[in-house]
């Protein structure tokens, strides 16, 4: 095992040696710890020289002070950008936030989700009853709230003003849904515009650092407005780039849902899926697995599957993972340097890892972070899920899909 995978992950030894022994054993020793570090150290001296850097001899502080350099420039290029896409699809008064919307719209990509239906989420919503959103939207009646604000949006408001003891309860509701409550349908990203929501979406950009919230289970990211100059630079950077990471995490969710469908406790796994991560309860590489990992390898090596595997629920199409740093570039060729960077990251002198992944590098910008608290989670993330998927194979990975989601044919055999 090499120890920059383990000082770059922040793993916990001796633990961390014993779980890679166990991936080489049961991947027949393929060395993939040692044949990823050689590949993203060779990147990296790449990804340095592009920077002007010398690939052999810079600093943790160097990479650092250069990445917010660049940070820097292609937020600024990419919010003109974004003001150009809004002025030619939504109208000249448009703002940054619509930019997004329309450029995340125009990328090639499936927007296909399988979702809650808006007559389930409304007969939810008359169940449990928002009151402190409704009283902060201006209704008195949960009637008139359904009737003048989108469900989704109802459900929006609700995520954002009731208490947690509220968004428990809700998510209990989930626990009674079948998949006659979900159908397939588009993914939508929506900016609410009233005077209301304008000043909601103020308040919870400037107090909570969020820019828009994320319902995978009913299929859509609602933007909240902002005015630029209401927040720090480098916002556009990286609203833009935690929208694109949800459309995947979303489409990962999808897939889950739609393979769920022959399970009994539907409803819990919408709850479990709504409110955190879905993992799937196999032994493969004895450790659960995250699905949107799976999700991902699959997406990846899609032409090594069979139709088969997913029949009759999904069809290896829906199974679409794109990366992060691509869509950016589709968006702004300006952005194409951080294609590829999504798992590099230096080590300093501690051991500890400065993160090239674009997401990092943008939230340590826009919150004005020095080199001491800097975010590394993205890098950490991706580099953890790129040494998992080295040791995957396509046979083992169907076998523990068809075990996770059809256990009653597995027992039958």
């Amino acid at each position: 095992m090499t120890r920059f995978l383990s000082m770059a992950l922040g793993a916990e030894e001796p633990q961390f040696y014993r779980n890679i022994m166990k991936l080489e054993a049961v991947g027949g020793h393929p060395s993939a710890d040692i044949r990823l570090t050689t590949k993203v150290n060779r990147q990296m001296k790449h990804k340095l020289s592009e920077l002007g850097l010398d690939p052999n001899d810079t600093t943790a502080s160097e990479l650092y002070h250069a990445l917010q350099q660049r940070v820097a420039a292609d937020d600024a290029h990419l919010v003109k950008c974004l003001r150009m896409k809004a002025a030619q699809t939504v109208s000249a008064e448009a703002d940054i936030v619509d930019g997004i919307i329309a450029a995340i719209n125009e990328l090639p990509v499936s927007k296909n989700c399988y979702v809650m239906k808006t007559s389930s989420l409304k007969v939810l919503m008359k169940a449990h009853p928002p009151k402190r959103a409704m009283k902060r939207l201006g209704y008195r009646s949960l009637a008139s709230f359904l009737k003048h604000e989108p469900a989704p949006l109802a459900l929006a408001a609700a995520w954002l003003t009731e208490s947690e003891t509220w968004r428990q309860h809700w998510l209990s509701g989930y626990k009674q849904l079948t998949p006659h409550d979900f159908e397939s349908r588009t993914i939508t990203l929506v900016k609410p515009a009233t005077a209301r929501w304008q000043q909601l979406g103020e308040e919870v950009v400037h107090d909570m650092h969020h820019t828009f919230l994320s319902l995978k289970e009913v299929g859509v990211i609602v933007f909240l407005p902002w005015s630029a100059d209401a927040v720090p630079a480098g916002s556009a950077a990286v609203t833009l780039g935690q929208a694109l990471h949800e459309l995947n995490e979303m489409r990962a969710a999808s897939t889950y849902l739609k393979l769920c469908q022959v399970r009994p406790q539907f409803g819990q796994t919408v709850a479990q899926v709504a409110g955190d991560e879905a993992r799937m309860g196999t032994t493969l590489l004895n450790m659960s697995l995250p699905w949107n990992l799976v999700h991902r390898y699959y997406s990846r090596f899609k032409r090594q599957f069979t139709e088969a595997a997913f029949e009759p629920y999904v069809q290896l199409e829906d199974i679409h993972w794109q990366p992060l740093e691509q869509a950016l570039a589709q968006i702004d060729p300006a952005l194409t340097f951080w294609r590829g960077t999504e798992k590099l990251g230096l080590l300093d002198e501690e051991q500890r890892p400065v993160s090239m992944n674009f997401l990092d590098a943008a939230l340590n910008y826009c919150n004005s972070l020095p080199l001491a608290r800097r975010i590394v989670h993205y890098f950490q993330h991706s580099l953890w899920q790129e040494l998992l998927m080295s040791y995957l194979q396509p046979e083992p990975v169907e076998q523990a899909v068809a075990a996770e989601m059809q256990p009653e044919l597995i027992n039958q055999e």
